[in-house]
């Protein structure tokens, strides 16, 4: 009995070491855990602000590039010819630093830029690296730009407007204590819409906007593109839509084959107080109905904004005489009058003119012959009456409206006259449009308000939908990130 006591003496102290030994184990893995945790929290927090750097980058880059930045246009110091667009990323390949490599804006040191006018490198670089403060730290972002693609389109109103895709990369580093570094990308695009036109839109948000009366007044729609019937394009009875911020007011035998748009709704009386959509008299008929049936009359969810053309400058405002002239691209006259029997001619086949005036006025059996494409600018200043078709014609034997586009920005008078080959595009937002007498007139009207009270018939291009476009806002999106 006392030999088994004995040998059982120090049992306690060993399992005392033991438990002691596994506390310890415990309690070391415990500070391990926290420290890793502690570490996790910082590499997480450094990241984070890595991160928000190199984020501060790509928004920087982008405003630069929305509202700084110069894209290249058809001439001038960067014209769109040093580029091959026709490629994704879009290649440099006159005056870069790297041929036929793609084109990139760099404020990163490990990216080099490639674009062919210094300055703009140059301007990148000082607009868009910079540093931000996080904490005790401070995160250096370093943004670089590759452009994806690039095209230039036709927008509605006047001009060619150049769009781009940039692709937007940024590094956010911490280089000091603890390392961290972030790299965000994101692309940055400015897209286009085909342009909403009509045969003829009126600005004016109040009654009478556009003003239809007469038995022979209508709205329709033909192809350009298809082959002529009789020396005629083929006439449809639909595609002729019409729109107004404001009032339709069609009488008599009116005709309108297509829709009526408008932000206004009601079909009745319109007074300034209460601004209908449609009134209507007679035997008028909208889209074929009378009286107008669900969908003839679109409810527009806001007024359309048509913003005026750009008004050239240094046009003289002088007397000229245009009785058997030609003006080519580039000219700039003053208020030209062709008289009675006598032809101007605009333009010249093959090319594109550009050609401003101050004033035309054509009088009776005057004939004005447009050969091309001419893009007429119209400045009216000091004239109550920059536009007057009404005394003679308009030979345009393409019946394609893009070839005679007249822009004006100014609230004259503005009167057409329709006949055999009367093609164009009338695009002048704040002013009065009327078309006198008879006749047919090919293409689109748009004005502050549209008057035909004699009988014209607007015949609208469908083509023209295609043709055009509006530019919509510039938008971010593939965001991605990684981090090193």
């Amino acid at each position: 009995m006392h030999m088994r006591i004995a040998n059982e003496k120090g049992i306690a102290l060993v399992l005392s070491l033991f438990l002691l030994s596994a506390m310890s184990v415990i309690a070391a893995s415990l500070m391990f855990l926290s420290q890793t945790e502690t570490y996790s929290s910082m590499n997480y927090r450094l990241m984070s602000q890595a991160r928000y750097g190199a984020e501060s980058g790509i928004q920087k880059a982008a405003n630069h590039l929305l509202y700084t930045y110069v894209a290249p246009a058809t001439a001038g110091a960067d014209p769109i010819a040093n580029y091959n667009i026709t490629v994704s990323p879009v290649r440099c390949t006159v005056a870069c630093p790297s041929i036929n490599q793609p084109v990139v804006l760099s404020a990163n040191a490990a990216i080099p830029s490639n674009y062919p006018i210094p300055a703009v490198q140059a301007a990148f670089l000082a607009a868009v690296a910079g540093t931000l403060p996080a904490g005790n730290t401070t995160v250096t972002y370093a943004p670089y730009a590759t452009l994806l693609s690039m095209q230039q389109i036709e927008v509605y109103g006047g001009g060619v407007q150049t769009l781009q895709t940039w692709q937007l990369t940024s590094t956010g580093t911490i280089t000091t204590g603890k390392t961290a570094q972030v790299e965000v990308s994101a692309t940055l695009e400015t897209p286009k819409f085909p342009a909403q036109m009509y045969a003829a839109f009126g600005t004016n948000p109040g009654c009478g906007s556009l003003n239809f009366h007469g038995n022979q007044t209508q709205t329709d729609s033909y192809d350009s593109g298809a082959a002529l019937v009789g020396g005629n394009p083929v006439i449809s009875n639909s595609g002729g839509a019409v729109g107004t911020n404001g009032n339709l007011d069609e009488a008599g035998g009116a005709d309108i084959f297509g829709t009526l748009s408008s932000p206004r709704v009601g079909v009745g009386a319109c007074s300034a107080g209460n601004v209908s959509a449609l009134s209507t008299a007679g035997g008028a008929t909208v889209n074929g109905h009378n009286p107008p049936q669900p969908g003839d009359i679109i409810q527009l969810p806001q007024a359309v904004v048509m913003p005026p053309p750009a008004v050239p400058v240094g046009v003289p405002t002088t007397g000229y005489n245009g009785n058997d002239q030609h003006l080519y691209n580039g000219d700039s006259v003053g208020n030209v009058t062709i008289n009675a029997n006598k032809t101007l001619t605009l333009g010249q086949v093959g090319v594109t003119s550009t050609i401003n005036i101050n004033s035309l006025t054509i009088n009776g059996n005057a004939d004005l012959i447009i050969l091309g494409t001419v893009i007429l600018n119209v400045v009216g200043s000091g004239q109550a009456t920059p536009i007057d078709f009404t005394g003679g014609s308009v030979s345009n034997s393409s019946f394609d409206p893009t070839t005679f586009r007249v822009m004006y920005a100014g609230n004259g008078a503005v009167k057409l006259n329709g006949g055999a080959h009367t093609t164009a595009m009338i695009y002048s937002p704040n002013a009065a449009v009327s078309l006198n007498g008879g006749g047919d007139f090919y293409g689109s009207v748009v004005g502050s308000t549209i008057d035909d009270s004699g009988g014209a018939r607007i015949h609208y291009d469908r083509r023209l939908s295609g043709q055009f476009f509006v530019v919509g806002n510039a938008m971010m999106s593939s965001f991605s990130w990684k981090k090193y």
